[in-house]
């Protein structure tokens, strides 16, 4: 009784090391073999940013007092509508000044027209008179030249007439450059400025503070670089995908419909060409500038086909299969393939099961596995 006893301890102490040696399987994370679209695209590099369709930094190329700021930050404003004024009561002093001279050298045209028309009307009567012997030759030849220098005296009046003219639209130019308009129908986003303080024009390639920034708040579209290596897959008109912060967990549908005719290069920076994609439905968005956003240029795109998660190739598309709790190690056929998945052409069926963690330690062919 005694040897059994001994013999059933020593079993059930071979059977607890042997348990507790054995092969645990390795815990992954799967995914199935499904039918979806699949895209190739091309994304940003760095992130893009939503964009006004016109918006202006407006200043104006006179210095002066600000008097007037008929506006503040947010207000709607129209085409036309004065925005900022400067001190110009010397200005207008000038154009009225200018005024009265177009008006003295308006009537003193006025004058010498009539002489020059009273001067040619007496020498046509001394030039009657001369047959019957009571004007003079010599009496028609002075009147001819009078008349000729009082027709002068009218036209340098008709030109000083114009000179006076010229003088005003001069000085009303001037005074044009101390009102800001709008220049179109927009939003004001920023006002640099209060009444009383001086005005500066920005000189010669130095930027400085606008006075006012008017965006144009009912047309958008996205500005982003993209590596240059791709810019020649990029054709106008392709689809785009677009992701905005502001907007978590929904993507939009665009066009693109410019690529920059040049590579931005500068110094440390990846070298990129900008594009600019018009957003469908964008009416139905409340946008702000300055948004961050991001963009997928759909190359080409495949409807309903098999597909898997892109993070499950590893070793030039080879990928792990689970089937009853074992790995199996398989080559496939891809097709097209993006940054989230990658269509399978051949070696997969819909329904299999791939892993998606190939990064973890102890995957091989043969190794059981458990599905997280």
């Amino acid at each position: 009784m005694k040897k059994w006893l001994l013999l059933a301890v020593a079993v059930l102490l071979i059977g607890t090391i042997l348990w507790s040696k054995r092969e645990k399987p390795v815990s992954v994370s799967v995914a199935k073999v499904m039918l979806g679209d699949v895209a190739e695209t091309v994304s940003n590099t760095r992130s893009g940013s939503v964009k006004a369709c016109r918006r202006s930094n407006l200043s104006l190329s006179l210095g002066g007092q600000i008097t007037q700021i008929n506006v503040k930050e947010g207000d709607i404003v129209e085409v036309g509508e004065l925005l900022l004024e400067l001190a110009n009561n010397d200005i207008q002093a000038n154009i009225e000044q200018g005024q009265a001279l177009i008006n003295a050298a308006k009537l003193e045209q006025q004058r010498a027209c009539i002489v020059a028309d009273a001067d040619h009307r007496e020498h046509a009567r001394l030039k009657k008179l001369q047959p019957k012997g009571l004007a003079t030759e010599e009496q028609v030849d002075l009147a001819l030249s009078k008349a000729q220098a009082s027709t002068a005296s009218c036209k340098r009046s008709e030109a000083q007439v114009a000179q006076q003219t010229a003088s005003l639209k001069a000085i009303k130019a001037n005074f044009d450059k101390t009102r800001l308009f709008a220049p179109f129908d927009g939003i004001v986003a920023e006002v640099n400025g209060e009444v009383g303080e001086y005005a500066t024009p920005s000189p010669p390639g130095i930027a400085t503070l606008p006075l006012i920034d008017l965006i144009n708040a009912h047309c958008f579209f996205i500005s982003a670089p993209l590596d240059e290596v791709d810019a020649g897959r990029l054709v106008i008109g392709q689809t785009v995908k677009i992701n905005i912060d502001a907007y978590r967990d929904q993507s939009f549908r665009g066009k693109l419909k410019r690529i920059a005719p040049y590579v931005y290069a500068l110094e440390k920076q990846a070298r990129t060409v900008e594009v600019e994609v018009d957003i469908d439905n964008v009416n139905a968005l409340s946008l702000l500038v300055g948004y961050s956003a991001d963009v997928e240029v759909i190359i080409q795109e495949r409807k309903q086909v098999k597909r898997i998660p892109t993070e499950a190739l590893f070793n030039n598309n080879q990928v792990f299969v689970l089937a009853q709790n074992v790995l199996q190690k398989k080559q496939i056929e891809t097709g097209l393939s993006n940054w989230r998945f990658t269509e399978v052409v051949s070696g997969l069926n819909e329904g299999d099961v791939v892993v998606t963690s190939t990064t973890l330690t102890g995957l091989a062919d043969g190794v059981k596995a458990v599905a997280q």
